[in-house]
Parts: C-alpha cells; sequence; structure tokens
C-alpha cells in the first residue's frame, strides 16, 4: 500500500466502536493521545434488545450504551469516523473504505466477531429476541420458560447443561448431533438436570403471532418451545491482524491473536481488545481489555519519547 501525501497522523488509531474501542479511546483521550476510532458501526450484541451483566449498566439498550460512549470520549477530544478499515500496512498506515489514509505510532484492533446462527428456518430472523445464545446474557429475562436447545456441535450439550439453571424445562434437540457421540458423562448429567433429549433433525422454528410457540421436527412431529437457545459460529473480524502478521491461535471458536496480558500481539504496537481477541469477551470483560490497552500505550508511548531525548 503506497502512502498518501495527505495521510493524516495520529499518535493511536483505533478499529472498531465498540465496548473495547470505545474504552481504550476514553483512556487514550483522558491521556490527552491524539486518538481516532473507525467504527464500521457492526456491534456483535446489535440484535439485543438490552445488555446485561454490566455492573450499573444492567439492561441498558446496546445503541444508547454506545452513543454515550461516543459522547463521552467527544469529550477529550477523540475523534471518530464512521468507515471501515480496508487494509493496515506495516507502520500502521491504516487505508479507509471512504478514500481517507490515516496513520498512527500503535494501533488498537477491537473489530469484534459476527456471529452466524444455524441455518434453520426462523433462527436467524429470532435471534436475540427468543433464539439466543449465552444464559448469562438473557437467562434471567426468560427464567422458566420452556427451552429448547438446539444441538450443532458436541459442545453443545454443555449448554443444555448450563441452561437448565434458569429453567427445569428444557429440551436438548440433537438435530444434526448423532446421538452415539454423547458420553455416557453427558448422558448421566442431562438426566441428572432434568433435559429431555429429542433426536432427529430439526427443520423450523414455529412462530404465531410474532412469538416462538415450538420446534417442528423434520418428521413433523412439533415441541411446544417458547425460548430457543442456540451455538452461533463465530467469524472474528481479524483479517487485519493477520495481514500484519500476528500470530494467531487456533480455539472451537476461530482464530484469534496470541496476546499478552495487556492485549499486545507478537507485532510490536498492536493491541487487541473484545472479541477481536477472544469469543468469550462480554461487554464488561471487552470495556476492561479497552481500558487495560490504552493505559499500557500510553505508557509505552511516554517512556518511548523520554527515551528519545537522551
Amino acid at each position: 500500500m503506497t502512502e498518501s501525501p495527505t495521510t493524516e497522523q495520529y499518535e493511536v488509531i483505533v478499529i472498531g466502536g465498540g465496548a473495547a474501542g470505545l474504552s481504550a479511546a476514553l483512556v487514550l483521550g483522558r491521556a490527552r493521545r491524539r486518538t481516532l476510532v473507525v467504527d464500521a458501526g457492526e456491534p456483535r450484541n446489535a440484535p439485543a434488545a438490552h445488555m446485561h451483566g454490566y455492573l450499573t449498566r444492567d439492561g441498558m439498550p446496546p445503541a444508547d450504551f454506545l452513543a454515550t460512549g461516543r459522547e463521552e470520549i467527544a469529550r477529550y477530544g477523540v475523534e471518530l469516523v464512521r468507515d471501515r478499515a480496508v487494509d493496515v500496512a506495516p507502520g500502521f498506515t491504516v487505508s479507509l473504505a471512504g478514500g481517507r489514509t490515516v496513520r498512527a505510532r500503535r494501533l488498537v484492533v477491537a473489530t469484534g466477531l459476527k456471529d452466524e446462527p444455524p441455518g434453520v428456518p426462523g433462527v436467524a430472523e429470532r435471534f436475540g429476541r427468543d433464539v439466543l445464545h449465552c444464559p448469562y446474557c438473557h437467562g434471567w429475562e426468560v427464567r422458566e420458560r420452556a427451552f429448547g436447545v438446539l444441538a450443532t456441535t458436541p459442545m453443545s450439550v454443555h449448554q443444555a447443561l448450563m441452561v437448565s439453571q434458569w429453567s427445569k424445562d428444557v429440551t436438548f434437540f440433537l438435530h444434526t448431533v448423532d446421538e452415539r457421540q454423547l458420553t455416557d458423562a453427558d448422558l448421566r448429567r442431562l438426566a441428572a438436570a432434568g433435559v429431555k433429549v429429542v433426536p432427529g433433525e430439526v427443520a423450523e422454528l414455529v412462530v404465531e403471532d410474532d412469538r416462538l410457540t415450538g420446534v417442528r421436527l423434520a418428521d413433523g412431529t412439533t415441541h411446544a418451545r417458547e425460548v430457543v437457545f442456540v451455538a452461533p459460529r463465530a467469524v472474528p473480524r481479524t483479517d487485519l491482524l493477520e495481514r500484519l502478521g500476528a500470530e494467531m491461535r487456533e480455539t472451537p471458536f476461530g482464530s484469534y491473536p496470541v496476546v499478552d496480558e495487556t492485549g499486545l500481539t507478537t507485532v510490536p504496537g498492536v493491541w487487541a481488545a473484545g472479541n477481536a481477541m477472544g469469543f468469550a469477551e462480554q461487554v464488561v470483560n471487552a470495556a476492561a481489555g479497552g481500558y487495560r490497552a490504552g493505559a499500557t500505550i500510553n505508557g509505552e508511548l511516554l517512556m518511548t519519547d523520554l527515551d528519545a531525548t537522551r
């Protein structure tokens, strides 16, 4: 990538305007660092009406949370641009989809991930409403309802066991998982939790009056259910990190960068935060990770500049 003569210089560029990116930008702005946030506007929790488990922000709509964050970083002179980073070169020159080219001394990648729900008719349309994936996020709100759990991997057993803490009426639909893949320990635990196991492929979800009412199998039988838990396929947005040569690690939920306790990747000067560094980062974790990255970057820049004066 050839650098434009009009390339704008920042101290830090944060790619991603979710909880992690905004948190890093807040710390950096308060530290008087010239910071740019590039926000493509694709937060992972957009399908959800409310977010939970974040102390003092429990039940807050995700869009309101992000709007408040944008207002806060603006107070400290942080610039936010609604755009997408499409390329990044060594030296941290970033090309934006809108044609702008920007450069920074340090880079925070907080691009998150995308959830791809199973391709069963009705699942994608209800995702974030009465089709859910995280009991810690939404279990309280649907407690004691009739749950279904759609199995798509052997790890779905764990999900079925977990959600049984929020309802004693749980049906585990094996769907594409072969019953022979369940271990004796799996079957014992499912029985102990009172989870009903139903073999057979799921054909569709049944929706009446904009409300989930059941799960229909391929053989035509229908099981009345009010909530269905699924395991979406995680698609990490880590292409920029890979382009920079960051070392990646394979997990059951995709490929993520190898990072230290502050989020520093194996590429000097590049940090990852939020779901760009791991599948399980909730909003509160992502915000904390962004804070750590921002504080670490500020300290490193300070010491680098002081050492350069000798």
